[in-house]
C-alpha cells in the first residue's frame, strides 16, 4: 500500500508524535526526578539542600571576594581572600624551582601536550610512534630539562621541586610504570611455574599489606641505613619507587581480575592454533582482559594521584605540602581555607578528567559480548 492510499484508507491513521511530557527536557525530569513519590521527595530535599549552600558558597567564593592586591591588607572583605593564592601561585605550582629556570618546566609541559594531542585525533597516521616517544622519547627529554647539569643548563635539586610540578612527576611516573609492573605481576601470579607464582603471590600481598605511608618513611629512613657507606639515592627516586611498586601490586590484582573474566575457550582457541603463550596473552587475552577492567585501573590511577600528598610525611612538598607551607608563614596566617580550596579544585580537575576519559575509552572499545 502506498503512502498516498494509505492517506485515503478509513481504517488507517499516521503516525502521531510522542507526548511532548515524555520528550525532551520535560520527558527526562519526569523520568529521573519525579517518577516515584520517593524521586519527588529526594529531589525537593537535594533541592532545599543546594538552597541552603550553593549561595553562601557562591557569595564567599566570588561576590564578597578580594582579587587584587599583593598583601594580606588588600583582603579588607569578608568573602575569599584569592589574593593569597595570587601571591603563592609561583610556589603552589613550582615550589622553589628558580624563577630563571621555569621555562625548563613550561616547555615540557608544553611538548607533553603537544604529544599528546595527535593520539586523541581519530585516523592520525603515526599514533604508534607518538606513543613510543612518549614512553621513551620524552622521559629522557623530561629529565634533561628538570634536573640539568647538562647541555649548558644549570643543576637543580630535587628539593627544590613541589607544588603541582611535583604532583605531576610523581603521579605520571608511577602511573606509566605501575601498569606494565602489574601486568607482569598478573601474569606470574597466574602462572604454572610455582617458583614465578610464589614470588609474585609474596611481592603483591606484602606490598598490599603495608599502608603507602609506611613505605615511604621505610624509603626515605631506612632505606640508607641498609645502603653501604657513602652511597645513597636521591629522596624523590626512593618515594617515586616506593609509589611505583606499591601502585603495581594493586594494578597486578586488578588485571588478574580481568584476566579471570576471560571465558577459558579463548585460552584453548588461542593453543589451539600453536600460538605461544606471549601470544596468546599479547594478542588475544590481554586485550580482551584489559578492556574489561579499565574502570578498575583508572580508579587505581585516581587513588595513586590522590595519594602523592603523603608524600609530604618525607619533605617533599607537593601541591598540597606547598599549601600548608604557605599556611605556616607569618603574613599570611588565617588564610589556609583558601588555599585548600584551590588545591580541592585542581585535584577535582585532573580526577574528573581521568573518571571522563576512562568512560569515553569504555564506550569506544565496547564491542558487545
Amino acid at each position: 500500500m502506498t503512502d498516498e492510499t494509505r492517506s485515503h484508507d478509513p481504517g488507517s491513521h499516521p503516525d502521531l508524535p510522542p507526548p511532548a511530557s515524555t520528550v525532551g527536557v520535560v520527558g527526562w525530569v519526569r523520568q529521573n526526578l519525579f517518577a516515584t513519590p520517593l524521586d519527588v521527595a529526594l529531589t525537593v530535599l537535594a533541592l532545599y539542600l543546594v538552597y541552603l549552600l550553593v549561595p553562601p558558597v557562591i557569595q564567599w567564593a566570588f561576590i564578597d571576594a578580594d582579587w587584587v592586591g599583593d598583601t594580606r591588607d588588600a583582603c579588607s572583605r569578608e568573602g575569599a581572600c584569592w589574593v593569597y593564592i595570587r601571591v603563592w601561585f609561583k610556589q603552589l605550582m613550582y615550589g622553589r624551582y628558580p624563577d630563571g629556570e621555569l621555562w625548563r618546566i613550561n616547555t615540557a609541559y608544553v611538548l607533553l601536550v603537544a604529544a599528546a594531542i595527535p593520539l586523541f585525533i581519530p585516523g592520525f597516521r603515526w599514533k604508534q610512534w607518538i606513543g613510543l616517544f612518549l614512553l621513551i622519547g620524552y622521559p629522557i627529554i623530561a629529565f634533561f630539562l628538570f634536573v640539568g647539569d647538562t647541555f649548558g643548563l644549570e643543576h637543580v635539586e630535587t628539593p627544590l621541586w613541589g607544588g603541582l610540578f611535583l604532583t605531576l612527576v610523581i603521579a605520571l611516573v608511577g602511573i606509566v610504570a605501575s601498569l606494565p609492573i602489574g601486568v607482569v605481576l598478573a601474569l606470574g601470579r597466574r602462572s604454572k611455574m610455582p617458583v614465578v607464582r610464589s614470588i609474585c603471590v609474596a611481592f603483591i600481598e606484602l606490598w598490599r599489606g603495608v599502608p603507602l605511608i609506611t613505605v615511604l618513611f621505610m624509603s626515605s629512613v631506612m632505606f640508607p641505613l641498609f645502603m653501604p657507606e657513602g652511597v645513597n639515592f636521591d629522596k624523590l627516586l626512593r618515594a617515586l619507587v616506593g609509589v611505583m611498586l606499591f601502585s603495581a601490586a594493586y594494578m597486578a590484582e586488578v588485571v588478574r581480575g580481568g584476566l579471570q573474566a576471560i571465558p577459558k575457550g579463548q585460552y584453548e582457541a588461542a593453543e589451539a592454533l600453536g600460538l605461544s603463550f606471549w601470544k596468546m596473552m599479547g594478542l588475544i587475552v590481554l586485550p580482551q582482559a584489559l578492556k574489561l577492567v579499565i574502570p578498575g585501573i583508572v580508579n587505581t590511577f585516581i587513588g595513586l594521584f590522590k595519594d602523592t600528598t603523603l608524600v609530604l610525611i618525607i619533605g617533599l612538598f607537593d601541591f598540597l605540602g606547598m599549601v600548608q607551607l604557605a599556611g605556616t608563614n607569618p603574613d599570611w596566617l588565617g588564610f589556609a581555607v583558601e588555599g585548600y580550596v584551590f588545591v580541592a579544585a585542581g585535584f577535582w580537575v585532573f580526577c574528573f578528567g581521568m573518571s571522563r576519559y576512562s568512560q569515553h575509552l569504555e564506550k569506544k572499545l565496547h564491542t558487545g559480548h
